[in-house]
């Protein structure tokens, strides 16, 4: 019997549904921050993609970001077409993304959710994002998290 997370077991099921081609790992203590899993996994900040959840006017918007940048929320919100665009409570995260702050994935929601995606995540051959709990991440490349999400560029800062 697996002890594996329910909300990893979901993550690993869509993955390969989308045709992600990376490795799911479990990190031995929870990554809630870009800094946190690219020490566990020694790569950059740089290559994390943070996943990170907006509201817009009570409607969901992920970004997914490298961990090296933080989002203007003000500029973004005019890029992408949005009054205003403000951190996302817990329980909102939840409701639109079945996951919770700090592991956050790109994919595997109830629901589709507008995605945009930082272009500085181009320049690192592998990126790293979470796979739907604080303690897991997936490798990816920056082609293959467009493909699967749909996300649009935008500059976040």
């Amino acid at each position: 019997m697996s002890s594996e997370h329910a909300s990893i077991t979901s993550f690993r099921g869509e993955l390969t549904r989308r045709g992600g081609t990376g490795d799911v790992v479990i990190l031995p203590d929870s990554a809630h921050t870009a800094a946190l899993a690219a020490a566990a996994l020694g790569c950059e900040v740089g290559a994390i993609a943070n996943s990170l959840l907006f509201d817009a006017d009570g409607e969901p918007v992920l970004i997914l970001t490298s961990g090296a940048h933080r989002v203007d929320t003000a500029v973004v919100a005019g890029r992408i077409g949005v009054v205003r665009l403000r951190r996302a409570a817990p329980d909102f995260v939840r409701q639109h993304t079945g996951q919770v702050i700090g592991g956050v994935s790109p994919l595997d929601h109830p629901a589709a959710i507008r995605t945009w995606i930082d272009p500085w995540l181009r320049q690192h051959p592998v990126v790293w994002a979470a796979a739907g709990h604080p303690a897991a991440v997936f490798s990816t490349t920056y082609d293959e998290l467009v493909a699967m999400t749909g996300a649009v560029e935008v500059e976040v800062e």
